[in-house]
């Protein structure tokens, strides 16, 4: 029987590396993307690979560009035909006031966390359509819900992903692929490693879990997504220990 393929972006840290952890322990093929660590990243595939005896394909680039992610998904089709399951987690953050913000940092925020997000589900569409299967999954964000003061762009962008989800799902049921997003509260990444201690304390005050979430635990839920019934569908499930 042939294993299915995920897809992860922004799969060289954070919650991208632990859902690809994850997604090859649980037997699924990997197609791993990411930016710029290139040979962290190959490392990390060839150990899934001699671990979990899978079958993995690195693409590193910028998955803000469509032609990148053209030729993406054209090593794609030659390694497995297309992917059942694709998780769109690559991102970034900016953080200070909108009015000093210059276009050339709007342009890239948006490119790399929404526009990256419509490139990767309009390619892995056509092959989930003929399987009359497959599960998209967005990395959002409760700011994307609620809006973060001097996280402008960020809020706008996972906002998009969120009426994007929606939307899209109501677009692909009838072909029994569903589309959910995770909107993730203060994961313990790189990306909030600009906390320092008494921040990080004061957050964790304000959280009713009283911690920061991890990434392997956003990783076990994107796990428990893709196997859970095709009625969940069209959903921004909250993920954030009771914060928002």
């Amino acid at each position: 029987m042939k294993r299915k393929t995920a897809l992860v972006t922004g799969a060289s840290r954070g919650i991208g590396r632990a859902a690809a952890y994850a997604f090859a322990r649980a037997g699924y093929d990997l197609v791993l993307n990411c930016a710029h660590s290139k040979k962290e990243l190959e490392a990390f595939a060839c150990g899934l690979k001699e671990e979990f005896r899978i079958e993995t394909l690195c693409c590193c680039g910028d998955i803000g560009d469509h032609a990148f992610v053209e030729q993406m998904f054209e090593k794609i089709n030659g390694f497995c035909g297309g992917v059942d399951v694709l998780i769109n987690n690559a991102g970034i953050s900016h953080i200070g006031l909108l009015s000093e913000m210059s276009y050339e940092e709007w342009e890239r925020i948006l490119h790399t966390n929404l526009t990256s997000v419509f490139s990767c589900c309009k390619l892995a569409i056509p092959h989930m359509v003929s399987q009359k299967s497959g599960r998209i999954m967005n990395i959002s964000s409760d700011w994307g819900i609620c809006g973060a003061s001097c996280e402008v762009a960020y809020s706008a962008t996972k906002g998009g992903i969120n009426a994007f989800t929606k939307a899209l799902a109501k677009e692909l049921a009838p072909s029994n692929i569903q589309v959910n997003a995770v909107a993730c509260g203060v994961i313990d990444t790189k990306m909030n490693a600009c906390f320092n201690e008494e921040e990080r304390r004061e957050l964790e005050e304000e959280i009713p879990a009283g911690a920061f979430g991890k990434p392997e635990d956003v990783a076990q839920f994107l796990l428990q997504l893709a196997s859970a019934p095709a009625y969940l569908t069209g959903q921004v499930i909250s993920f954030d220990g009771g914060w928002i």
